[in-house]
């Protein structure tokens, strides 16, 4: 098993059933606007990909998706995978996707499987309070199978109860966040600060913890460099990969 982040939430995961495609966001640099109320608004995505989008969708035999804002599933992506590449999603997802002209979508509600692999939903908050009301229904995943690692997928969450009780109902042992801090000028961050990641560092210490969502979106502020002097600092256990990078993960 191993997993391959391509840019901000767009990974593959290796599996015994196969490549999961995570999070396509496969639109080439500056091809997207600027988030509105950005503090840094810069058109999107802010770097490439390091595969060409055609030999990433070639390669995959699957995909999941959290949730559809574009950063996660882009108007590239809609016309590039194929329509009868199966589709993993939260139920709030699964019309759309449909509509779209896809034609296995199949819906975690609670759980979907894949071959040996189940995927269990999980919930979050995308921002606290009344920002996060206002960017709607997110979700994050628990991926199981047989003889190997637990994977949590947390999506775009900042710490939140959701997340703490996934953290103690599952216990996985390879969790998967979605950092950058994003946030707009108006409110507070929507995905994980320094501070969230620390804190879920030290709630799940048996856990190997990967970072990414990152550097790719003009309003995600936390770059890599500060979350790992951040995580220096505070002694804690956790891999911000570079994109391209890619992770053993047995």
């Amino acid at each position: 098993m191993h997993l391959q982040l391509f840019r901000h939430a767009t990974m593959q995961l290796s599996l015994p059933e196969g490549t999961l495609l995570i999070d396509p966001m496969l639109s080439a640099p500056g091809a997207l606007d600027p988030v509105p109320h950005s503090p840094n608004p810069r058109a999107n995505p802010l770097v490439p990909l390091p595969l060409l989008p055609d030999e990433i969708v070639k390669s995959s035999d699957a995909c999941l998706v959290t949730h559809l804002h574009r950063d996660h599933f882009d108007a590239a992506a809609a016309q590039l995978l194929p329509k009868e590449l199966p589709i993993f999603s939260p139920p709030f997802a699964a019309a759309a996707l449909q509509e779209q002209g896809f034609k296995s979508v199949h819906t975690a509600a609670p759980q979907a499987r894949w071959k040996q692999l189940t995927f269990t939903l999980t919930s979050g908050q995308h921002g606290l309070g009344d920002i996060g009301r206002q960017m709607g229904a997110v979700a994050g995943f628990v991926l199981t199978g047989p003889a190997r690692p637990s994977i949590y997928l947390a999506g775009d969450t900042v710490w939140c109860p959701e997340v703490s009780e996934t953290l103690a109902t599952h216990q996985p042992d390879i969790i998967i966040l979605y950092g950058g801090g994003a946030r707009f000028t108006h409110a507070g961050p929507i995905t994980m600060t320094e501070t969230d990641i620390l804190t879920v560092c030290r709630h799940a210490p048996q856990a190997r913890i990967i970072v990414v969502h990152m550097e790719a979106f003009d309003h995600c502020l936390l770059s890599r460099k500060q979350l790992r002097l951040a995580l220096e600092a505070a002694g804690a256990n956790a891999l911000v990969p570079n994109d391209g990078d890619i992770i053993q993960l047995d």
